[in-house]
């Protein structure tokens, strides 16, 4: 058993490595859809607009999940504009069922 890494990186095969890139971006893709859907019911101040940060980042990038961005981008910009409309209705900076 061996609780070290290992100190020669010569010895790591290519599937070990963790190429970085376009994994990242589809992570962000997926991340903006789930925050911008999670947004919807809660936290929507805070969650909207991470989710169109990471929507936007993943698109710039050019993701593989350009459609997963697009309508994690579109959640975000939903969450904003419940959050206003509910503002708007409650004259508060938050709004509860």
């Amino acid at each position: 058993m061996q609780l070290t890494a290992p100190a020669d990186r010569t010895t790591e095969s290519p599937r070990t490595t963790r190429r970085t890139g376009i994994h990242d971006t589809d992570g962000m893709a997926v991340a903006s859809f789930v925050l911008g859907l999670l947004g919807l019911l809660v936290l929507n101040v805070f969650l909207g607009p991470i989710a169109i940060a990471l929507a936007s980042v993943a698109l710039w990038r050019g993701t593989a999940r350009r459609g997963r961005a697009l309508v994690g981008l579109g959640l975000g910009v939903a969450d904003l504009l419940v959050l206003v409309a509910f503002m708007s209705a409650d004259n508060t900076m938050s709004w509860s069922l």
